[in-house]
């Protein structure tokens, strides 16, 4: 099959008039005011921010709810103990969707859970009244993240919400069978609405109504995930961290983490927009100058923490690239509207600031692999002089694994589209 390619400004300018050709299906809270008429939950259970002792629990609701997770030791459910939404003293009522999150687990375990969800009718918009609980009755496993187990990651990135691309990329995660997975930037072109969002992250495609049941994501903005209305209030579905990972002073960086898999430290970073904070196109709301900054000294004080030090294998992802070796590609710090003649795009095809601010960190602590996306094509940068660790920048359709095997970190990208892999590298 040839591989058709375009290029990543082709294809965001035609990307709304692709996604309604598609037919992709449109995700409907309720079929009339009420929602009586469906299931009040709405999709399967997708786990985000797996950790060592927390993992979320996100799904859609067809309706007002407040959603639970029943968690237990064993397959059998014996002994399961109920989590509800929402961690102050009301439970989170939503008819959108149910973010329950999980604490108090042990690392490197295996969990079995089900979802369920109470149906909320607030009398004259006031009073709560609770009309009854739908529990899934399928049972799913779960397990957490720590050094004392082997596992592996997927990198996948660019997605968009285009259908063909997710059922491509999705059929090759499977393939792989990772213990998580990386999503690398821009899920979607923007989000308007929670529709949107919920249609993204919890109704993906219909060939895998259940992709992270028992696979977790962990998720990294891309630039295009800041923009659209329900942009900013994104982390109401795709939750934040949980707080404990981190000091107050970083709290807001609710995306970024260090997690083990056994002899695997990954880490994850923000690259933010790909337009200046000065730029009149970004309206004056943006900040990723000083929270590139924050990202800096978090990431300068985790690399000297026993979860990076004692790793074998070190390895970093962001959505924009920290290296291009052509010179007319826009390195994002031309000042103060991103408009150069030198360059091909008013955009950022790659971040030099963030290169230069966590390259120095990178080489310090070891890191051996950078995984990038943006450019919706395939690129691998050798180490060099200049720059100690592998660049890869994945393509639209291609999907990154890595795994230990033989005390070796086993690399490649696969191109889902060819059934092919292009890169394979192993690292000692």
């Amino acid at each position: 099959m040839k591989k058709s390619f375009i290029t990543r400004r082709e294809f965001l300018i035609g990307g709304a008039a692709a996604f309604a050709a598609a037919g992709m299906p449109r995700f409907v809270a309720a079929s009339d005011a009420t929602g009586a008429s469906l299931p009040l939950i709405g999709s399967a259970p997708v786990l985000m921010n797996p950790a060592e002792r927390t993992m979320d629990v996100v799904f859609a609701l067809n309706g007002e709810a407040s959603g639970w997770v029943d968690i237990a030791k064993s397959p059998d459910m014996k002994g399961a103990v109920r989590v509800y939404s929402g961690e102050g003293p009301v439970m989170r009522v939503c008819d959108k969707f149910a973010v329950v999150r999980i604490a108090g687990l042990r690392p490197a375990t295996r969990y079995w859970y089900r979802i369920g969800a109470d149906r909320i009718e607030l009398e004259n918009g006031y009073k709560p009244w609770n009309r009854g609980a739908e529990t899934d009755e399928r049972i799913y496993s779960l397990m957490t993240l720590g050094a004392e187990r082997d596992g592996s990651f997927c990198v996948m990135q660019d997605t968009h919400s285009v259908p063909e691309v997710v059922d491509t990329v999705f059929g090759g995660i499977a393939a792989c069978k990772p213990s998580v997975v990386v999503w690398n930037g821009d899920a979607r072109n923007f989000y308007r609405t929670a529709d949107d969002a919920v249609g993204t992250f919890l109704k993906p495609h219909p060939n895998y109504p259940a992709y992270a049941a028992e696979t977790p994501i962990l998720f990294l903005n891309g630039n295009h995930d800041y923009r659209g209305r329900f942009a900013l209030h994104l982390n109401d579905l795709v939750p934040f961290r949980c707080p404990i990972e981190r000091k107050r002073e970083y709290s807001t960086l609710g995306r970024n983490f260090v997690q083990r898999i056994g002899d695997i430290a990954l880490i994850g970073l923000d690259t933010g927009e790909d337009k200046q904070d000065t730029n009149p196109r970004m309206g004056g709301i943006f900040r990723m100058t000083k929270y590139r900054e924050l990202q800096t000294r978090w990431l300068a004080e985790e690399i000297e923490k026993p979860a990076v030090k004692t790793a074998k294998f070190k390895v970093a992802f962001c959505h924009i690239p920290l290296f291009d070796p052509r010179t007319n590609e826009n390195p994002g710090d031309v000042l103060p509207d991103d408009d150069d003649p030198r360059y091909k795009h008013p955009w950022a095809a790659w971040q030099r600031t963030c290169a230069n601010m966590w390259g120095p960190l990178f080489a310090k602590a070891g890191v051996c692999l950078v995984c990038t996306g943006h450019q919706h094509r395939y690129r691998y940068d050798a180490p060099s002089a200049e720059r100690t660790w592998t660049h890869i920048v994945g393509g639209q359709r291609d999907v990154i694994e890595g795994r230990v095997a033989d005390g070796r970190l086993v690399v490649k990208v696969h191109d889902c589209e060819n059934g092919r892999i292009v890169f394979d590298k192993e690292f000692e």
